[in-house]
């Protein structure tokens, strides 16, 4: 788990939209090997995060810490996820927009 409330979030956020994404594109009940891969990613990058608790959104970052390969990914399952939070997830996404 992130050491902040606001990191804690962000990874639970994005763990939703994988798994959202898993579940509608590759059709699985479980993270595929590609899609844990990609949240293991995520986890790691949140952890060491030198904004802390006043990270901003990723889009708005002036510093970009995933590699252009996992960047791709990651804006494909939000793209994907995003829309769909606000109905399966409606707390996460509410507070990731306030965020």
């Amino acid at each position: 788990m992130a050491e902040n409330i606001r990191l804690w979030r962000e990874e639970k956020t994005v763990e939703a939209m994988i798994e959202l994404y898993c579940a509608g594109v590759h059709k699985r009940t479980e993270l595929c090997p590609e899609c844990l891969s990609v949240l293991e990613y995520a986890r790691k990058r949140l952890a060491r995060c030198p904004f802390g608790e006043k990270k901003p959104k990723c889009s708005a970052c002036k510093v970009h810490c995933y590699a252009p390969v996992e960047r791709e990914q990651i804006k494909n399952i939000m793209r994907y996820s995003g829309p769909k939070m606000l109905l399966r997830r409606p707390v996460l996404a509410i507070r990731h927009l306030m965020d």
